[in-house]
């Protein structure tokens, strides 16, 4: 093999190596940040149904086409959400399971439905808050938050802040049902498991 002249071998390898890694991290960091921006279809995503309960209204974020707003009943048909977490980040789109129309902010701050969900308009960040509520900011628009007014209005993304009770959000199992990790900590009783405990004999 060949190698610099006057250059000792263990240095020229190690700097070979710190090359390499640097170069692959510097790779790294890039594919995540254009993932981020840019999401491809063939990428895997996590599908999750539950309703957004909203802290203004005390009722649920419901999706009826092009309009949204917080006035959905509990277990209601618009106010169950279909989810789509990106593979990377906290970035999310959420659609309307019945409307199968996308929460999207346009770019005057309006939040509008929308049937094509694949545009940055459509995409929302997580931002998990320390009272265990949850803000969803735009993607596109820093700092524009998904908001509803005590009426249950959407309100501008302009006139939003992370500390306004508007933006407040929990998520929510939807009526009748259990999240499936709560599913193993209940015991079913059914009515032979009723009758087995009355002819268990007691003990004296």
């Amino acid at each position: 093999s060949q190698y610099r002249p006057g250059c000792i071998v263990y240095r020229c390898l190690n700097t070979k190596q710190q090359t390499e890694s640097q170069q692959s991290s510097a790779d790294f960091r890039f594919y995540i940040e254009n993932h981020t921006r840019n999401p491809d279809d063939l990428s895997r995503k996590q599908v999750r149904i539950y309703q957004l309960y909203s802290r203004t209204t005390g009722k649920h974020v419901q999706i009826l086409g092009k309009k949204i707003n917080a006035n959905g009943d509990d277990g209601g048909k618009y106010a169950l959400l279909v989810v789509e977490t990106e593979t990377f980040g906290s970035h999310i789109r959420i659609k309307g399971k019945e409307s199968e129309h996308y929460i999207c902010m346009n770019e005057k701050g309006k939040i509008v439905g929308r049937p094509d969900g694949r545009k940055q308009e459509c995409v929302f960040v997580e931002e998990f808050l320390e009272n265990n509520y949850t803000a969803l900011v735009s993607a596109k628009y820093k700092g524009w938050y998904l908001g509803f007014n005590r009426k249950g209005r959407p309100k501008k993304g302009s006139r939003t802040t992370q500390r306004q009770q508007e933006v407040h959000f929990m998520k929510r199992q939807p009526k009748g049902r259990l999240d499936p990790l709560e599913e193993f900590r209940f015991t079913t009783v059914t009515k032979r498991t009723r009758r087995a405990r009355r002819l268990k004999p007691k003990r004296n």
